[in-house]
């Protein structure tokens, strides 16, 4: 059985894109296009990791690491920060979130499998 995977990002193009790399690699894969949608998933064990954008319209990825992180069916769920933000403040920021690792986009392929 294989790992199911959530990826959330409100950019289309993205999800598209994560989702057929992992594919690929034979994850299953599920998606959230925000926030709300994303705790839903989690809430109902639907998935054995996360991949979260953090700029997002209306909840940023930050808050929900959080909420994941503070919630205890979801606390032990893996996070995975994957953004665009790359300053030093940005992945401080998303450790104090909760987050268990942080990539920044574009995520190569290698790095991204090798998180496994």
């Amino acid at each position: 059985m294989s790992a199911r995977v959530l990826v959330v990002d409100d950019v289309l193009a993205n999800v598209k894109l994560l989702e057929a790399r992992l594919s690929a690699e034979y994850f299953d894969v599920v998606t959230a296009n925000c926030g709300m949608q994303a705790l839903e998933i989690c809430e109902r064990a639907e998935c054995d990791i996360v991949l979260l954008d953090v700029m997002m319209p209306d909840i940023d990825g930050f808050e929900v690491c959080r909420r994941l992180k503070s919630n205890p069916k979801t606390h032990f769920i893996p996070v995975v920060m994957v953004t665009a933000l790359d300053s030093p403040a940005d992945r401080v920021r998303g450790l104090d979130a909760g987050a268990d690792d942080f990539l920044t986009k574009p995520v190569s392929d290698v790095v991204m499998i090798a998180r496994r």
